[in-house]
C-alpha cells in the first residue's frame, strides 16, 4: 500500500483538480497496486510495462530488423516478456531507446495510471519526451499524467459520480469484472473515505449508517457476489450481505464492516466465491418463484 508520503501527494494533486482525495486515491492504488515506483540506479522512477509490439510498428523497417533481432518488437502482442523486476524493464528500455528513443518511449505505459507514451499528442504533451519528464518528476507527475488521460477520455463525470462499473468497464476494458476492479476500486474508496484502514469502533460501518460509504460498501459488496440494493442505507439486508461476506472469508461474522472487512473487500478479485455464487441464485429463485407459480395456476385453470 501507498506510503503516508505518497498519499498526501496524491490528495493534493486531487484538490488541486477539485476531485476527491478518496477517490483518486482509490483508482490510485487499485491500479498501481499499492506501488508508487521502483528504485533503479539509485533513483525513484515510476513502474514502467514495454510493449513489444508497439515498438514493432512505430520504428522503421531498417530499425525494425534490429529491434526484432534484439527480441525487443514483434507484431504479435505479448511475444516480447516483460520481466518480473522493474530494474529489467528499463534495461529494455534503455536498450530500445538505444535503437530508436521516441519510439522507445511511445512503447511503455507510465507510472501510476500506466499510461501508454504513445498518447503523448492527444494528452496535450509538446512531445513523448515531455510526457515522460512529468512521469518520472514524481508522484504527482505521474497522476497528473493518469488526470490528462482521464479528462480526455471523458472518464472525470464517473469519477465524481462514484460509478466504479462505467470507470472500469472504460479504463480497464470489458473484461474488468473478471479481476473485479470495480468492487477492488469501491472498498478502496471506502477505506480512504475512512482516512484509511480504521482503528477505532465509531470508524466502522454498522446498522443505522447512512450515505456514500455505505453505498460503497454495498457496491463492492453486490459486485463481490453479494447483491443489495445500493441505497446508501445500512439495513438488515446489508448487515446481511457484510456477515456472509465475513463468514465466507474467515472474518468474525458481527455484520459490522470494519478493516478487515474493507481489506478482504479490496483484495477480492476473480470470480465470486461459492457463496455468493449461491446466495444470488437463491435471491433469483426468490424472486421468480412467485411468478413461476402464478404461470403453473394459470396454465391449469387455478389461482395461486
Amino acid at each position: 500500500m501507498f506510503s503516508a508520503e505518497v498519499k498526501r501527494e496524491i490528495e493534493a494533486v486531487a484538490r488541486e483538480t477539485g476531485l476527491e482525495p478518496a477517490a483518486l486515491l482509490a483508482i490510485a492504488e487499485v491500479e498501481s497496486g499499492g506501488r508508487a515506483f521502483a528504485v533503479i540506479a539509485g533513483k525513484k522512477e515510476p513502474l514502467i510495462r514495454f510493449e513489444g509490439h508497439y515498438f514493432d510498428r512505430l520504428v522503421d523497417d531498417g530499425k525494425r530488423v534490429k529491434a526484432r533481432a534484439e527480441g525487443l518488437a514483434s507484431p504479435s502482442v505479448g511475444t516480447v516478456k516483460n520481466p518480473a523486476s522493474q530494474a529489467a524493464r528499463w534495461t529494455i528500455l534503455d536498450k530500445a531507446m538505444a535503437i530508436d528513443r521516441s519510439a522507445a518511449l511511445q512503447s511503455v505505459s507510465w507510472g501510476i495510471g500506466q499510461v501508454m507514451g504513445s498518447h503523448w499528442k492527444a494528452l496535450g504533451y509538446g512531445s513523448v519526451e515531455d510526457l515522460a519528464t512529468e512521469a518520472r518528476s514524481g508522484v504527482a507527475g505521474q497522476v497528473r499524467l493518469m488526470l490528462r488521460f482521464l479528462e480526455a477520455n471523458g472518464l472525470i463525470g464517473t469519477i465524481r459520480r462514484h460509478d466504479w462499473a462505467a470507470f472500469a468497464r472504460a479504463y480497464n476494458g470489458p473484461r474488468y469484472k473478471v479481476h473485479r476492479y470495480d468492487s477492488r476500486i469501491a472498498a478502496a474508496h471506502a477505506k480512504h473515505k475512512r482516512g484509511g484502514a480504521p482503528a477505532a469502533a465509531g470508524d466502522m460501518l454498522r446498522r443505522g449508517d447512512q450515505g456514500e460509504a455505505v453505498k460503497d460498501l454495498q457496491r463492492a459488496l453486490t459486485a463481490a457476489g453479494y447483491p443489495i440494493a445500493q441505497d446508501g442505507v445500512f439495513g438488515p439486508a446489508t448487515a446481511g450481505a457484510v456477515e456472509r461476506f465475513q463468514a465466507a472469508r474467515g472474518l468474525g461474522a458481527d455484520g459490522i464492516a470494519g478493516p478487515a472487512t474493507f481489506d478482504a473487500l479490496a483484495k477480492t478479485h476473480g470470480g465470486a466465491s461459492a457463496p455468493g455464487r449461491i446466495a444470488w441464485l437463491l435471491g433469483m429463485i426468490r424472486h421468480m418463484l412467485p411468478l413461476v407459480v402464478r404461470m403453473a395456476g394459470f396454465r391449469t385453470g387455478r389461482k395461486a
